[in-house]
């Protein structure tokens, strides 16, 4: 696996970085640079059995997130039901590097713009973001192009997960969630592809959404964006608990990054600093 010095790298980048893989995608699929729009089409019919299989399972993105789900507290999401699922897997989310990004607005675009910025210069990079527009597959996007997974690569992948996945909705009595199985599934396919990088965009929060399972030793870095009052019951009810929900995806020793000084105040107010100035983070603001 290559290095990736990736911090130094962004810094010293000065060529022109092509079209983010959303814009490159938007503008296919919906004949964006036409006078004429196109239609949003289904999920194509190869994905079927797929797209059956996780509309089975519970849809937080379209059910709404319970209070406090996001929070890591009693109420918060079960982070151990996602860790005992990839386990079942072989723990792929071990054989990667990646970069975790969380935030109110803007990190399903930082994620884009950095999955770009990372091929430009060689990489072989996954990303997974939420939620999509018109077909699921835009949520992982594999390969030097960063086009979205193809259809027949998925329901392969798919197909080779089906028992596994079976055995681990049985073990959690049904309580496996959409988001979990689709982020399990992406995990999967980067450590199958054995991506150099890849950018992971959480769902909810942090601390408690499923993309969090990434140990330390495969961390290249968080980033966070912004702070905002979306998901206000979900998170905690305040900005403070916001801050600290999102907070949750640093880990101790890996670099971070925050775009917005309001992410180090917010989270300031609301925990002992200590959290911040003692553990041993390597902080690029």
């Amino acid at each position: 696996m290559k290095s990736v010095g990736l911090f130094h790298r962004l810094s010293t980048i000065h060529r022109q970085i092509p079209a983010s893989p959303a814009v490159k995608f938007l503008k296919h699929s919906y004949n964006l640079d036409q006078t004429q729009p196109m239609c949003i089409f289904s999920d194509e019919p190869e994905l079927k059995e797929f797209i059956d299989f996780i509309d089975n399972l519970k849809n937080y993105e379209k059910a709404g997130v319970p209070k406090g789900a996001g929070t890591d507290s009693d109420d918060g999401f079960d982070l151990g039901r996602m860790r005992r699922l990839m386990q079942l897997l072989g723990n792929p989310q071990c054989n990667f590097k990646a970069v975790h990004v969380a935030g109110t607005k803007g990190k399903g675009s930082t994620a884009a713009f950095l999955s770009s910025i990372l091929r430009a210069q060689g990489y072989s990079v996954g990303c997974y973001t939420s939620p999509h527009i018109r077909t699921i597959r835009e949520r992982i996007t594999l390969g030097a192009s960063g086009d979205p997974i193809s259809a027949k690569a998925l329901n392969h992948h798919f197909q080779s997960l089906r028992m596994v996945l079976d055995k681990a909705i049985e073990l959690e009595n049904g309580c496996l969630s959409h988001f979990e199985v689709l982020t399990a599934v992406a995990y999967s396919l980067f450590a199958r592809e054995s991506v150099d990088i890849a950018v992971i965009e959480a769902g909810l929060g942090g601390a408690r959404d499923a993309t969090n399972v990434i140990p330390r030793s495969a961390l290249a870095a968080s980033i966070i964006t912004s702070i905002g009052e979306e998901h206000l019951d979900a998170l905690g009810g305040s900005l403070e608990s916001i801050a600290v929900a999102k907070s949750g995806i640093i880990k101790d020793g890996r670099p971070v990054r925050w775009f917005f000084y309001t992410f180090l105040l917010y989270a300031s107010l609301a925990v002992d600093f200590t959290r911040f100035t003692l553990v041993n983070l390597s902080c690029i603001r």
